[in-house]
């Protein structure tokens, strides 16, 4: 069984940084895309950034030049540098994550979501 560990949430003041971590265990063969989406109240949930196993990177519009997003392909694990933080940037963060399990054909790639994290940005 898989899982997607978030860590790293909390309060912060506008202006402060975090740094979110995600780590996935158990039977994984192969990661390709892990990023990190989140949900506000009352909204939808966004993607936020993502990563590729080759190190590609995507970023919403809102958060470029605040946000990076990092990977250690050897510890399954990705990160999400957030500087500068805003109160919009206020919501969960949901760790996720494109990845085969071990001993599934190729064709089975599957779609993984940690439990989120809080992030509150607030004076």
């Amino acid at each position: 069984q898989v899982q997607l560990v978030e860590s790293g949430g909390g309060l912060v003041q506008p202006g402060g940084s975090l740094r979110l971590s995600c780590a996935a265990s158990g039977r994984i063969r192969s990661i390709y895309v892990m990023g990190w989406y989140r949900q506000a109240p009352g909204k939808q949930r966004e993607l936020v950034a993502a990563i590729t196993n080759g190190g590609n990177t995507n970023y919403t519009h809102s958060v470029k030049g605040r946000f990076t997003v990092s990977r250690d392909n050897a510890k399954n694990t990705v990160y999400l540098q957030m500087n500068s933080l805003k109160p919009e940037d206020t919501a969960v963060y949901y760790c996720n994550a494109d990845l085969l399990e071990r001993g599934r054909p190729l064709a089975a790639v599957g779609n993984y979501w940690g439990q989120g994290t809080q992030v509150t940005v607030s004076s």
